[in-house]
């Protein structure tokens, strides 16, 4: 009995992850993009808040499609530091310039909030899709569009001030829909902080102090809240570490 059980609910878990797929699918408008033979080798994939979803250097074997949360890029640098490229929301695509390029991946992908992807494997996309023009439109798009929005971040960001640059961040890692009414980050995301935005921790420290005085934010033991995210958004200005993509 038990075993009919299992077997039952993975039956019932197997279609629901089916209707999960299909209705990413639909309000993405990506049935199209992919067709009938690889549409059977897509997998919805679920990934937790802090979860890596690729790390650089690792072997690259899927391609990702973010069709929901938010995941935050970032790089290891040649001197051992760790730089904020930006953070990324729906319709985000993981790992196509490792599937086109055959390399290993290159920036390190973790989720900020709990993300939904949909996977495929980089064998089904040689077999199936490589001669698929709107795949190959929809790659091409996506992976111009992020090596751009790259570019641009590496030469510009840094030149903001720090001020610009942790209210951009502290806006990205705090997602209203998930972290209590006005924002929570931890202390721990605090001290990543200083190395992903490119400034040090003492420097961080005095930011937010002056963030406190203005009513901004509020710091306690467990971290920091965001007490007033529009006054955070119009310091932030053009949130420099958000991409967004558009259903095609």
């Amino acid at each position: 009995m038990k075993a009919k059980q299992i077997i039952k609910g993975l039956r019932v878990k197997l279609r629901m992850n089916l209707e999960q797929l299909n209705h990413y699918l639909h309000i993405h408008r990506l049935e199209t993009v992919f067709n009938e033979q690889l549409i059977p080798h897509l997998s919805l994939y679920r990934f937790e808040r802090g979860d890596f979803i690729c790390s650089q250097g690792d072997a690259s074997q899927y391609l990702y499609i973010l069709v929901k949360g938010k995941v935050k890029v970032y790089t290891n640098t040649s001197k051992g530091k760790t730089l904020i490229l930006s953070f990324r929301t729906p319709l985000d695509v993981i790992g196509g310039v490792e599937y086109v390029r055959g390399i290993d991946t290159v920036h390190t992908v973790t989720a900020v909030s709990p993300v939904c992807v949909i996977g495929v494997y980089y064998r089904w996309l040689e077999k199936y899709g490589k001669c698929h023009q709107p795949l190959l439109q929809f790659l091409l798009e996506h992976i111009t569009q992020t090596l751009y929005n790259e570019s641009y971040s590496l030469s510009l960001n840094l030149m903001y001030p720090v001020e610009v640059r942790l209210a951009s961040y502290l806006i990205s890692v705090s997602c209203d829909e998930y972290d209590l009414p006005y924002g929570q980050i931890k202390t721990s995301c605090l001290i990543n902080a200083a190395n992903l935005i490119g400034t040090s921790y003492r420097h961080v420290n005095r930011t937010i102090q002056r963030f406190c005085t203005d009513g901004l934010v509020e710091r306690n033991i467990d971290g920091v809240f965001i007490k007033d995210r529009e006054k955070l958004r119009v310091l932030a200005g053009h949130n420099i570490y958000e991409q967004t993509y558009s259903s095609i």
